[in-house]
């Protein structure tokens, strides 16, 4: 077998004809040839008819048409809406931040995603840690004259949870999220928490617990009734909103003590989301709460592949409404067996409202049902 390489375009017609005449053939030293043959052919044509890389917008749009998303599906790692219209029209490079983002969290190569484009450098927190820094002061969080870092340091010498947050910190946080304002809004947190004095307690049978705090929602005083429940099983509540440049739904950590805090921002002021987001926290400080991993962050509009993200939102949907309870509701069914189910559960019309939104994806349905603006005035109030 004797194969030369191809150097004129008269080689390559060569090449072609005897490849044709080899295909087909059974014998190992034509199988040979032919294999050698291919590779010798292969690298002439890439020498003379290079094939671009897809682009990064490319690769995403190619994601996209997988796994059926639409630009708004984006938004959670790239931002805003016209930010996802500028990367996927090639206006923009994706950052860093974005690129690991999508690599995470929709699984396409890091190598697709940097292509050949000088891309963005990494936004620096300075404008949102600023911007972080001057609500601190508003809610009486920071001292006079101390400044983020000072706050940060202060805080991470008492509370394990902050030295421990860029560690530990799971998949559902958001590509856009400014590191230093988030861990000042866990410190800050923890903070309040230091202020409520409860005991340490075990909590025998987490989903019963978790089954008569949702029992709680259709009462005229369920803030009052579920932040005494919550003391009575050893946990502390505490409601801040999040900070800019955090993009956070709630968070379940720990204070110096061992005391579990479960922290809720409220950014969706609706009952449903509000009840969902608290048992799913529940769910973190029963289940997952450890020495190794002293806090979970949680921005619900982030989808995660992790394995306690999957049984925190399980364990929040059973204790809602168990199973037995929602069997036979389907996109077809009335606003009566919808709201028949939610009596079956003993828990507020939304919590059910909400779950049938959410399962079929259309959220014109039960609007009214919600408790959209329910949430803050309740707590705020309390």
């Amino acid at each position: 077998m004797t194969v030369r390489p191809i150097r004129t375009d008269g080689d390559y017609q060569s090449a072609l004809k005897r490849a044709a005449a080899l295909f087909g053939q059974n014998s190992p030293k034509d199988r040979d040839e032919l294999d050698v043959l291919q590779a010798v052919i292969e690298r002439w044509e890439r020498s003379r008819h290079p094939v671009e890389a897809a682009t990064p917008a490319e690769a995403i749009k190619f994601r996209m048409a997988q796994e059926g998303l639409s630009q708004r599906d984006l938004i959670p790692y790239l931002g805003s809406k016209s930010r996802v219209s500028e990367i996927l029209n090639g206006q923009r490079q994706p950052t860093v931040d974005q690129i690991r983002a999508l690599h995470q969290h929709l699984g396409i190569p890091v190598t697709s995603l940097i292509g050949t484009s000088r891309h963005e450098p990494a936004a620096g927190p300075s404008s949102t840690s600023l911007a972080a820094e001057g609500k601190l002061r508003r809610l009486g969080v920071m001292k006079g004259k101390e400044n983020l870092a000072g706050f940060l340091s202060r805080s991470k010498a008492s509370a394990p949870a902050i030295a421990m947050l860029r560690k530990t910190r799971t998949e559902r946080t958001n590509a856009k999220t400014d590191m230093a304002a988030l861990e000042a809004w866990c410190a800050a947190v923890l903070v309040r928490a230091e202020k409520i004095t409860i005991k340490k307690t075990e909590i025998s049978d987490p989903e019963q617990a978790a089954r008569r705090l949702a029992q709680l929602s259709p009462l005229p005083d369920w803030q009052d009734q579920l932040v005494a429940a919550l003391h009575r099983m050893g946990i502390i509540l505490v409601i801040l909103e999040h900070l800019p440049g955090t993009f956070l739904d709630g968070a379940a950590m720990r204070r110096g003590d061992g005391i579990p805090v479960i922290a809720l921002t409220l950014r969706h002021d609706r009952l449903d989301n509000f009840w969902f987001t608290l048992l799913h926290e529940f769910a973190h400080v029963v289940c997952h709460l450890s020495t190794d991993r002293q806090v979970i962050l949680d921005d619900l509009d982030v989808a995660s592949s992790e394995a306690i993200e999957a049984e925190a939102d399980s364990f929040a949907r059973n204790a809602l409404i168990p199973p037995a309870m929602w069997k036979g509701i389907d996109k077809d069914s009335s606003t009566e067996e919808v709201l028949e189910a939610a009596q079956k559960a003993g828990v507020h019309p939304a919590i059910a409202a909400g779950r049938w939104r959410f399962q079929h994806s259309d959220y014109r349905r039960f609007s009214k049902l919600i408790g959209r603006g329910e949430v803050k005035s309740a707590l705020m109030s309390a």
